[in-house]
């Protein structure tokens, strides 16, 4: 229960009163915790990657922000004086920075086997003892329940179109290639299930900007992009809520008086 103030503060005169409040204030300062920096992560390891994937066109500030401890410890005053705009920017990028701090990300945020802001997805068979995993079915074994996992990568990147000549990465299948043989089976304490992502139709992987590679079943690409992680605003019809009816009435009455 939030706590109430003594009802002879409000007897007080108008500036003692001010400066009590004033008083109070400071007091809850010192008491405040102290805030932490979080790690960054093979996924988010940087500034620029982590105003990328919550979006809203918050990559273009990225040169404001000095570096990884003061991204967590601007003020929004101190944002709104290195030119972070407008102001529900601001707010929205303060929003996102404490769900980080608290352990709080997007799809690909736990993610440990990222290179170069691209991670592999695979579906691999664990050992399960619930009833419904003991009878063998079309698309997996006796007593193995499927999980999706990150993987060091093994499936080549495609050439990029703006370097056709780039040589693949040594050690890597080169693509396209045969479609991979069926789910490894792996033991469950090895393996940590991708949050936020889903099976679809046995073997395939989806979900929010997953991608799936051509010629290998069970085997998906996440890759950082713009909003990945992005909350969207939602959009007014005909003035929002407050005036919505207002509006419509309006308009009503316009079209009547053109109809005349």
């Amino acid at each position: 229960m939030a706590l109430r103030r003594p009802s002879t503060l409000f007897n007080l005169p108008s500036p003692t009163r001010t400066f009590t409040c004033l008083q109070c204030r400071t007091l809850h300062r010192l008491h405040a915790p102290t805030l932490r920096t979080p790690r960054p992560t093979p996924f988010v390891p940087d500034v620029q990657t982590f105003l990328t994937l919550i979006g809203r066109n918050l990559s273009q500030h990225a040169a404001k922000i000095p570096s990884w401890e003061a991204l967590f410890f601007l003020s929004g005053q101190q944002l709104r004086e290195s030119g972070v705009e407008p102001a529900r920017a601001r707010r929205y990028l303060l929003w996102w920075r404490e769900r980080f701090r608290n352990g709080i990300m997007g799809i690909g945020g736990d993610l440990k086997e990222v290179k170069d802001g691209v991670a592999e997805l695979r579906v691999v068979e664990v050992p399960s003892e619930r009833p419904i995993d003991q009878t063998p079915t079309l698309t997996k074994s006796a007593g193995m329940r499927k999980m999706i996992v990150n993987v060091p990568p093994t499936v080549a990147l495609p050439p990029d179109p703006a370097n056709p000549t780039a040589v693949e990465s040594e050690g890597r299948e080169s693509a396209p290639a045969r479609a991979t043989a069926p789910p490894a089976k792996m033991n469950s304490k090895d393996v940590q299930a991708v949050a936020g992502v889903k099976l679809v139709q046995a073997n395939t992987i989806g979900g929010t900007g997953i991608e799936s590679i051509k010629g290998h079943q069970g085997v998906a690409r996440l890759r950082v992009k713009e909003g990945l992680w992005e909350q969207r605003r939602g959009h007014k019809v005909d003035g929002g809520e407050r005036r919505k009816a207002e509006v419509r009435y309006k308009r009503r009455a316009q079209e009547r008086k053109m109809a005349r």
